[in-house]
């Protein structure tokens, strides 16, 4: 059979995948923290054959790290992480990992996530704070303050950047290696009152789903042609009449 048909047909099924992640980057794009997910690619060496046939291959996707703009919102509740640090939620397995920084605090005090995730110290104990003590003053280092009170840290925490992301709930990711709080703030930081938005690049993403687009039609064609060669092929060695 010939090559081309399974390189072609490789090349399909990894412009699928590239697809996929890019229509659901394009639909996260106001999405607050969200990560954009990028796709690796590349070539496999077919070994059955007698000479070397390269054929593309889907391989893992990977959760970009770069920050998303932020935006002022004035609410005492929410903050964006500067530098390369996350904020530390609980999960349903164990601590995750997050960049959307609006916050709530519920009847109790407990203070909490849009998704209702706990939000952890750097400890890795859920935050608590008095209700009736009105809205709290979050410092850069984390430190929060009712009054002239601290009351408790936001956790911020350090994810190893040799370790692989994997998303979470919650607009949340999880990382395979071990995190570690924050010690030393030079380049690291909380912003009181503005969110950080999705790092999701607009145009860069529309401009992939029209490349990815004419690239599968590109495919698709030379799949047909590669298919009515074979056709072609057969018939002329087949004997005659057969």
């Amino acid at each position: 059979m010939q090559n081309s048909l399974y390189v072609n047909l490789s090349a399909q099924v990894a412009l699928d995948k590239r697809l996929t992640t890019t229509a659901n980057n394009v639909a996260n794009m106001a999405t607050a923290g969200f990560r954009a997910e990028e796709t690796k690619f590349s070539a496999l060496l077919a070994q059955a054959t007698k000479g070397a046939v390269a054929f593309v291959g889907s391989n893992d996707t990977y959760l970009s790290r770069a920050s998303g703009p932020i935006t002022k919102t004035d609410s005492p509740l929410d903050v964006a992480v500067q530098g390369d640090a996350w904020l530390g939620v609980g999960g349903p397995s164990g601590p995750v990992y997050t960049r959307d920084g609006r916050l709530t605090m519920d009847a109790t005090g407990q203070l909490r996530t849009l998704t209702g995730q706990p939000v952890l110290d750097p400890g890795g104990s859920p935050l608590l704070l008095d209700p009736q003590q009105g809205p709290p003053t979050i410092g850069r280092d984390g430190s929060i303050y009712q009054g002239t009170n601290q009351v408790g840290a936001l956790g911020l925490y350090v994810l190893d950047k040799k370790g692989t992301l994997a998303r979470a709930p919650g607009n949340a990711v999880t990382s395979s290696l071990p995190a570690r709080p924050v010690q030393d703030f030079t380049g690291i930081g909380i912003v009181q009152g503005y969110v950080e938005g999705s790092n999701v690049n607009p145009i860069m993403e529309m401009t992939k789903l029209i490349t990815i687009q004419r690239a599968f039609e590109s495919a698709a064609t030379a799949t047909a042609e590669a298919e009515s060669s074979l056709q072609s092929a057969v018939k002329t060695l087949s004997p005659q009449g057969s």
